[in-house]
């Protein structure tokens, strides 16, 4: 039975108040059409997390659709701030957790491996530390039964859904990433896993090639086609970061107001990912950022 099926069918299975952990790094391979789908399907109360914050979670802030985000830091890169996250943290309008990306990468492989904490000494003796040791569904402080130390216990994350976008996947689910894979342990960890891929793929193709595969499809719950789906970040090996949309954005979303005018036009405004991309300039902009096969981005002599 194939796993392919299509985007808002799939989102509309999420209920409100769902546990979602998202992949993706800064502006590159982030599932920003799933994220978009979420807001235009109404959901609310969302548990989100994410190793490092991306646009798609500080969309999703701005848009009043999560209860509570987990992070590790992150931003817009060079182009700006999560600026609705940083509001959310100084108004405490949403419950913000703030991680060290280690931190939350820990207890995202501890869930990738189904076991039930994993002890680190990355947190302790840090402000990080004393500003969230309360939470203590999460860490717990401990001492090694082998060498008498003390260890932060890191609880296993398992959220009820991992979403990432990746470059390929077959119809059984076999995800294809190209390029670095941070978000492999949060994939895993999920317990349904939602593909966004470039494209789809043979699985003859998948036999004749079995080292390409990132993550095997036992992992993947369903997985949706969805071309260009980290836009405005980059997908590597497909198309770079639009530096005029990300530019945009970082200055919208400075104010609740400014930021509900774009998400008013570019995402309530369109019905769908294709109508996100139309309006954000369509295939000429596509074109203008497509990938330069050896760099794996676009190939930009002035070096912007």
């Amino acid at each position: 039975m194939s796993k392919i099926r299509e985007l808002a069918e799939i989102v509309r299975e999420i209920p409100n108040g769902a546990e979602i952990a998202f992949g993706g790094f800064i502006i590159t391979r982030n599932a920003m059409a799933f994220a978009a789908e979420l807001i235009r399907q109404g959901k609310k109360d969302l548990d989100l997390y994410s190793v490092m914050g991306t646009m798609e979670c500080d969309l999703l802030v701005g848009a009043g659709a999560a209860k509570r985000y987990s992070y590790g830091g992150g931003s817009l890169d060079r182009f700006g701030k999560l600026s609705r996250v940083n509001e959310a943290i100084v108004t405490k309008s949403i419950v913000i957790n703030e991680y060290s990306a280690l931190t939350l990468g820990l207890r995202m492989h501890a869930g990738a491996l189904g076991i039930p904490f994993i002890p680190s000494k990355v947190f302790i003796g840090t402000d990080m530390y004393e500003a969230i040791k309360e939470d203590t569904a999460a860490m717990q402080m401990g001492v090694s039964p082998f060498d008498g130390e003390p260890y932060l216990f890191l609880a296993a994350l398992q959220p009820e859904y991992s979403v990432i976008h990746a470059n390929a996947v077959d119809d059984k689910g076999n995800v294809i990433i190209e390029g670095p894979t941070w978000d492999f342990e949060t994939a895993k960890a999920g317990k349904k896993l939602i593909v966004t891929a470039e494209k789809l793929v043979s699985t003859e193709y998948v036999k004749r090639f079995p080292e390409k595969v990132t993550i095997p499809g036992i992992y993947t719950y369903a997985a949706a086609i969805v071309p260009v789906g980290a836009y405005p970040g980059a997908t590597y090996k497909v198309h770079d970061h639009d530096a005029e949309a990300l530019t945009m954005y970082a200055k919208a979303n400075q104010r609740q107001d400014t930021f509900d005018e774009f998400l008013n036009t570019y995402i309530l405004g369109t019905k769908d990912h294709n109508g996100f991309i139309e309006k954000m300039g369509g295939l000429a902009k596509m074109q203008s950022i497509a990938a330069e096969p050896v760099y794996g981005f676009a190939w930009k002599e002035d070096g912007v």
